[in-house]
């Protein structure tokens, strides 16, 4: 059974970092992409950061050039650190795995920069 687990979320001040990790079980992790979502009070969830298989990483314009998206294959675990934060990256960040047809999500963990 696939599980995934977020952590590292918190309160922070504007221009602060954090580094969030999502920690798989349950599949061949090496193999698969993890990513990055989050979404803010009443809005979409929205695509944050990508990293494949060969380590190949994908961000979204806002984020680009503040986070940085890693992966350790030998613990399981997909990073985020997220540096420069601003109050518009408040939200619940979910990792995410598709396997085939199947999407896997994580619990979320909260994040919440103050201005």
């Amino acid at each position: 059974q696939v599980q995934l687990v977020e952590s590292g979320g918190g309160l922070v001040q504007a221009g602060g970092s954090l580094t969030l990790s999502c920690a798989a079980s349950g599949m061949i992790f090496s193999l698969n992409a993890v990513t990055w979502y989050r979404q803010a009070p009443g809005e979409q969830r929205e695509f944050v950061a990508v990293i494949t298989s060969t380590t190949l990483r994908h961000y979204a314009d806002s984020v680009k050039g503040r986070f940085t998206i890693s992966r350790d294959n030998a613990k399981n675990t997909v990073y985020l650190q997220m540096n420069g934060l601003k109050p518009e990256d408040t939200g619940v960040y979910y990792c995410n795995v598709n396997i085939g047809s199947n999407g896997y999500w994580g619990q979320g963990t909260q994040v919440t920069v103050s201005s």
